[in-house]
């Protein structure tokens, strides 16, 4: 009877990028009992384990990373000489910290929390009577956000209503100068032309009339 050999039935590899003949040298190292000997067949391996990434040598820590794989590999029972320290398995279980997803909220999605964050900011400050000039230009970005969201261009009106929705009615900011701001967008007239130019194709299959020299205009037929 053949003996079959399964993978599932040998053991984990525990990184599993070198591959099992890695995995059955560093098995080997385990066995030896001098010392010496023991560290100078570990060095062998960590060869063979620089040979699998050629274009890895050249980085300043390549060799540091291969001894971390080369204990990894041998469940952290490998004791050699290693020029550097040996780490442990408490310092590769550590769990990274839990990260706090920011729970601000905005009243409008289509100008974005960094506009509300800004005006904020701005009515808080105590040169809030003299940022005219930034209000202006918010107002500017607002429009246009509210254009490409709303596909409408956007009465002044609006973004004084809206501005003061998110700072408050009781804001030290002028919001005075933005009723004085000009549209800067103009009316899209492609498409009257591109209606006109789609009857002039319409029409280009139809010669012009002529006159036949009697005073009557006829059509010029297709022969």
């Amino acid at each position: 009877m053949i003996k079959k050999n399964y993978n599932y039935t040998r053991r984990k590899l525990y990184i599993p990028e070198y591959g099992r003949h890695i995995h059955e040298m560093v098995d080997s190292l385990l066995e030896i009992e001098d010392r010496h000997e023991r560290t100078r067949q570990a060095k062998a391996v960590i060869a063979v384990m620089g040979n699998l990434n050629p274009t890895l040598r050249d980085t300043a820590d390549f060799k540091h990373k291969l001894w971390d794989h080369l204990f990894i590999m041998s469940d952290f029972r490998l004791d050699v000489d290693s020029p550097y320290v040996q780490p442990s398995r408490q310092d590769l279980m550590i769990s990274p910290q839990k990260l706090h997803y920011p729970q601000t909220r905005f009243i409008f999605k289509h100008y974005g929390k960094y506009v509300q964050q800004f005006l904020r900011n701005m009515s808080s400050s105590k040169r809030a009577g003299d940022a005219t000039r930034e209000v202006v230009n918010v107002a500017r970005y607002m429009r246009t956000k509210s254009f490409e969201y709303n596909k409408e261009h956007p009465n002044n009106e609006v973004i004084i209503r809206d501005m003061r929705v998110m700072v408050g009615d009781d804001t030290a900011l002028d919001l005075a100068a933005v009723r004085n701001i000009h549209s800067d967008y103009r009316t899209n007239n492609n498409g009257a032309r591109n209606g006109k130019n789609r009857k002039q194709q319409r029409g280009g299959g139809r010669k012009p009339q002529r006159n036949n020299g009697k005073g009557n205009l006829r059509h010029s037929s297709h022969k």
